[in-house]
């Protein structure tokens, strides 16, 4: 049985890619690629764990002013 849908008002602090994926409604490789650019805000590296600041995340409104979530051109 697969865990139930994550909200945002239920979400906690900080999520994992694959939480923060579920939320963006993106692909989990196309989240880690955008990481790997530096396109997404409110990411905290642990050694090699990845968190992602939910208020951040929410706020954040990635719109015409940067390349598309992933999108390696410029």
């Amino acid at each position: 049985m697969s865990a139930p849908p994550l909200a945002a008002n239920t979400a906690p602090a900080f999520l994992t890619v694959e939480e923060a994926a579920e939320l963006l409604r993106v692909n989990r490789k196309t989240l880690y690629e955008a990481i790997r650019l530096e396109q997404v805000p409110g990411v905290a590296r642990l050694g090699r764990i990845l968190r992602i600041h939910r208020d951040t995340l929410l706020t954040w409104s990635p719109g015409n002013s940067r390349p598309a979530l992933g999108d390696t051109k410029s």
